[in-house]
């Protein structure tokens, strides 16, 4: 029988619902089309959010041997004990929901571990702009390619358009998509946009962005749209980069690479941070995984829990205006697969 399940997309930080179509084997998606934030629209990576399911693991590996999950759990709290707690650290990113990152950020607090929330350079806003708010602007300043990376919120903006705002578009791409809508286009560095924009920016404008080349940038994009009372709306990489931001302060590429030099135990909780960082994560003592399905860290990892995807999962997620919505299970591909919340107790329990 055909099950059509309502549930959120992980892709990025806009908070787009997505319908889940299973039949008990196969899985696909369709659009949510009574959900007030993509109104029943989802952009490509949307709808191939399944796909890396593909790859999902059902088993415990352990120096590249599966194994049962309890046995993993045992080498996971022998490795932590062996260790000093200022040279164990944490990752947790905006993959992970909301209950998932206290969960971790209490895991991290109660043994003195290191905690490091990596959000490519950005970090928190705390009066995020809302969409609605980007369609009735006046100017629209974009900073990356908004349009072909966060279509949903690019709709937004080409929706400013249509009401004749101003579209001034910034991005690192010569063939940024969001230049074929934009009235001025330009490839500088973000702080020399930003300068060159100061002049513009009023309380009528809003500021949407997707990346900075720095974690300064970030600082000095907040400070011009405080300074003008123009309205700031991030757009993060991950689903619940806010929710996480919310619950630790963002690390600079800096910072983390010194933690991470200085670290003999690296657990990281879904992410995939090998293959987004640059850093030789070759180079810890022990990597382990927290992880739904295969990906670049997994590979290099030494031990590999497998956890809950978001199909399987329950919690919520913050998305970029800083809407907290609650999501429910939507699919069972396992039924023995523990949440990270569960395993994180079975964890404790044996330190």
């Amino acid at each position: 029988m055909v099950e059509i399940k309502h549930t959120l997309c992980p892709s990025c930080s806009v908070g787009c619902g997505v319908s889940i179509i299973t039949d008990g084997n196969d899985i696909g998606t369709f659009p949510y089309k009574r959900h007030p934030v993509n109104e029943g629209k989802n952009c490509l990576n949307g709808r191939n959010s399944i796909e890396i399911y593909k790859n999902r693991i059902t088993d415990a590996i352990v120096s590249n041997s599966q194994t049962d999950l309890d046995k993993a759990i045992d080498e996971v709290s022998k490795v932590l004990k062996s260790k000093d707690s200022d040279k164990i650290t944490v990752i947790c990113s905006g993959n992970n929901t909301n209950e998932e990152i206290e969960a971790i950020k209490s895991f991290a607090d109660t043994n003195n571990f290191n905690l490091i929330v990596y959000a490519d350079n950005m970090a928190d806003f705390d009066e995020p702009a809302g969409y609605d708010e980007v369609e009735s602007s006046s100017k629209v300043f974009v900073i990356g390619d908004i349009l072909y990376e966060n279509p949903l919120v690019g709709r937004r903006i080409v929706h400013a358009k249509q009401n004749g705002a101003e579209i001034i578009a910034n991005d690192k791409k010569t063939k940024s998509v969001t230049f074929n809508i934009a009235d001025e286009c330009s490839n500088m560095a973000v702080e020399d946009f930003i300068d060159n924009i100061a002049g513009k920016l009023d309380d009528t404008s809003v500021i949407v962005i997707n990346y900075v080349d720095s974690f300064k940038d970030f600082d000095h994009v907040a400070d011009a749209a405080k300074a003008a009372g123009a309205k700031l709306l991030v757009m993060y990489s991950k689903c619940n980069t806010k929710g996480a931001l919310s619950a630790a302060d963002a690390k600079s590429a800096d910072e983390m690479t010194e933690m991470l030099s200085g670290t003999d135990v690296l657990l990281v909780f879904n992410d995939d941070v090998a293959d987004e960082f640059d850093f030789d994560f070759k180079s810890v003592p022990t990597l382990i995984s927290f992880v739904p399905c295969i990906n670049e860290t997994a590979k290099i990892s030494q031990i590999v829990i497998p956890v809950k995807s978001w199909l399987e999962n329950e919690g919520s997620f913050t998305n970029a205006m800083g809407d907290v919505q609650q999501f429910a299970p939507a699919a069972a591909i396992s039924e023995d697969i523990l949440s990270e919340i569960e395993i994180i107790g079975q964890i404790q329990e044996k330190l």
